[in-house]
């Protein structure tokens, strides 16, 4: 039985060296270490292999930040009595194949093996790198991994894994002794997750509450009885893992009316008539955010084509797992010719070969066999002329299209591989005198690794899917919160903080019904919001970081002090392709003189932007900016409660007393009473009970400003409205 994750006795997780074992050239020497997650790699990579990040030098960064990760701890049964028993060199000769199939396993799913402790593996997704579905790979590879046992069950020494999930903030930071400091997790995540795994039986995934609330829709559980775990004052609720609803990256649509979209659908409407009646194809790339609505677009898109009599042929291409040239396209040709996964290929080239004798009657077997490569059938063992594959694509889309005008509908693009995006650009002009409608859907990361993607072609559409509006919103939070009560707060702070992202909306509205109030983020949202920040090159999330400590509303100014020294041209560059992005705001002015202002433009950025910088690093942040601040004026548009917040967040309380005072006085000047009592109280905070000399002087200026107050209540006649009774606390 292997100890707790914080244990620092672990064995290093595989390395690239054994792709390099026989070059001639000494790894340590060679090897290129990644500045974003310290990984090794191979001295021609020039992006890490592990998280994408650019291996060029750059300015040292700390790595220290706060991460909301899903940890996988997977421990053999029966390990600790057989080692009693066995030479140690016969235990490791017994474990290791099984270790290093669980490796492979986390990282085909993106994973990162954190450590490997005798017999269990740590595994994190999250970290160094997020995905939007971390949770949801972490509990497939924890699945995949128990089917790994069964069908190898000799790798593993005859014996079965238990596995514990869990989701939650962690530290992720080097730890150990310079100069050989390891990455890793820290934090009651892992250590819960080694405690699921504990209490799993043989052979069982538990997942705890946070994982089980990101996954259920697309993995299927069993609900246990909550579990007294050691160390754990309260029982844990668990759930048991059985399989995945779906492959990966697929999401159940969201069964809600589409809103907000009549533009773009009147758009696709034409543009599907055009098609039928010209017999001239088209490409149409639907481009838009993770949750923005792409899937329900084209879904009521495809279905209005087959009430018209039109077919539809669907793929998808997928985020991880074997990477298989065209798969997409493999897979929509597979379902037109009823083939499945689980057909033999031979199975699979007898209805292969009868599907394309109905659709291009006049074929001959080579437009069969190159087909059959396409689809990942074929048995030549030659390579195919790149010309002749899409030749043979050609006819067949000619000849399904020339039968029944057809759809090719194509989603999640952006993880298509080159050759499969090379084909999709190639179709629309080589394909004659067929109604064929080429309709794809990708994130905005597509034109990142293909800028000029469909570049030339006549028949293309690139139709950008955007936020809904304020009015969008609230119909579409209204609607979903139908079945509850008193939802117009709710509705209001959907429309602050969603960004008009209906994913965004949907998983606020189910947040809000399971736990009480709204401040808290779903696990799903912050894992896409954080997903989009590690996309982005390393410089600007840096930028990004240091903005949200200063604020929602932030300066360029500010940024240049936090950053120390930073070169002005370096930061107007990040500052812009942060706009280009779409994720900061350039506002038309400015509170400063002579600055420039921004702003976060969804909320939630800056939340999960702000959740990730270290608590050290976030006093060093915000005491530059109140200093930044107050060599400027005193404040934002004189605002003494903006310093007040940066001092205190800072550790300065005295000096954050100062200002909450200043702050709380102009307050009660402006006639803003009930705002003059709330930074009084923060006041009160900031003071030791034992100073009662100025406790006391404060609690009479609050008492006087609420006092006033109530005065301003009654005079209004609003007493007995609802939340005012009390008055300010």
């Amino acid at each position: 039985m292997a100890g707790d994750p914080g244990d620092p006795a672990a064995a290093a997780a595989p390395s690239l060296r054994s792709q390099w074992a026989g070059v001639g050239a000494d790894w340590d020497q060679v090897a290129e270490p990644c500045s974003r997650c310290g990984r090794e790699n191979a001295p021609d990579h020039h992006f890490c292999g592990w998280c994408g990040a650019d291996l060029a030098p750059t300015e040292s960064a700390s790595t220290a930040e706060r991460r909301w990760v899903t940890v996988v701890f997977a421990d053999l049964s029966g390990y600790t009595p057989a080692s009693e028993r066995m030479d140690p060199e016969d235990v490791r000769a017994m474990v290791e194949p099984g270790l290093i199939r669980c490796t492979a396993i986390v990282e085909e799913h993106g994973g990162w093996v954190n450590r490997i402790i005798g017999d269990a593996v740590l595994a994190v997704f999250g970290a160094p790198v997020a995905h939007e579905d971390d949770a949801e790979r972490a509990v497939r590879t924890a699945l995949a991994m128990q089917r790994c046992v069964a069908e190898h069950t000799g790798d593993f020494g005859g014996l079965r894994l238990r596995i514990g999930v869990n989701t939650g903030e962690v530290m992720f930071a080097p730890v150990g002794p310079d100069p050989e400091r390891d990455l890793t997790v820290t934090g009651d995540v892992a250590n819960t997750a080694a405690r699921l795994q504990t209490a799993a039986e043989p052979g069982q995934v538990l997942a705890g509450a946070e994982t089980w609330r990101a996954t259920r829709a697309t993995v299927e559980y069993d609900a246990t009885a909550a579990l007294s775990l050691k160390g754990k004052a309260e029982p844990v609720a668990a759930w048991a893992a059985l399989r995945a609803l779906g492959g990966p990256g697929e999401r159940p649509v969201s069964a809600s009316p589409i809103i907000g979209r009549d533009s773009e659908l009147a758009i696709l409407d034409t543009l599907w008539s055009r098609v039928a009646d010209t017999t001239q194809p088209h490409l149409v790339t639907v481009l838009g955010a993770p949750g923005i609505g792409k899937s329900k677009l084209l879904g009521e898109v495809a279905q209005r084509i087959e009430h018209l009599g039109g077919r539809v042929a669907r793929g998808t291409s997928l985020p991880y797992g074997e990477r298989i040239p065209y798969a997409a396209f493999g897979a929509l040709l597979k379902d037109l010719a009823g083939i499945y996964e689980s057909d033999r290929v031979d199975v699979a080239r007898t209805k292969l070969e009868a599907f394309t004798q109905r659709t291009i009657p006049d074929s001959d077997p080579e437009i069969t066999e190159h087909l059959a490569v396409l689809l990942g059938v074929g048995i030549t063992e030659q390579d195919v002329e790149q010309r002749k594959l899409f030749t043979a694509a050609r006819r067949l889309v000619e000849g399904l299209a020339r039968e029944q005008p057809t759809v090719f509908v194509l989603e999640d693009i952006q993880w298509a591989d080159r050759s499969l995006l090379d084909l999709l650009e190639w179709l629309p002009g080589r394909v004659k005198d067929a109604p064929a409608l080429f309709l794809t859907a990708a994130r905005p990361e597509l034109l990142d690794t293909r800028p000029g993607w469909a570049g030339g072609l006549r028949g293309y559409t690139a139709l950008p899917l955007g936020p809904l509006s304020a009015g969008q919103v609230r119909a579409l939070a209204t609607l979903l919160l139908a079945h509850q009560a008193d939802t117009e707060g709710v509705v209001d702070h959907m429309e602050r903080v969603a960004g008009g992202n209906p994913l965004f909306i949907e998983e606020l509205v189910s947040w809000s019904a399971d736990r009480e109030g709204t401040d808290a983020f779903p696990t799903t949202v912050r894992a896409i919001i954080a997903a989009r920040l590690d996309a982005l090159p390393e410089a600007e999330r840096r930028l990004l970081l240091d903005a949200s400590v200063v604020g929602e509303v932030f300066w360029r100014g500010a940024l240049l002090h936090v950053a120390g020294g930073a070169d002005a041209a370096d930061v107007d560059d990040r500052l812009d392709e942060l706009e280009a992005r779409d994720l900061v705001r350039r506002e038309a002015t400015s509170r400063l003189q002579d600055d420039e202002e921004f702003s976060f433009k969804h909320l939630m950025t800056r939340e999960v932007a702000y959740a990730t910088v270290a608590k050290a690093t976030r006093r060093e942040r915000h005491k530059a900016t109140a200093e930044y601040l107050e060599s400027v004026g005193g404040g934002a548009g004189g605002s003494a409660a903006i310093l007040a917040r940066h001092w205190r967040e800072a550790g300065e309380a005295e000096r954050a007393l100062e200002h909450l005072l200043v702050a709380a006085d102009q307050a009660g000047r402006g006639w803003a009473k009930e705002e003059a009592v709330n930074l009084y109280n923060q006041a009160l905070e900031l003071v030791p009970e034992n100073d009662r000399a100025r406790r006391k002087r404060i609690e009479v200026r609050r008492a006087v400003a609420r006092q006033l107050f109530m005065h301003a209540v009654l005079d209004a006649g609003q007493l007995g409205r609802p939340g005012i009774a009390g008055g300010p606390g």
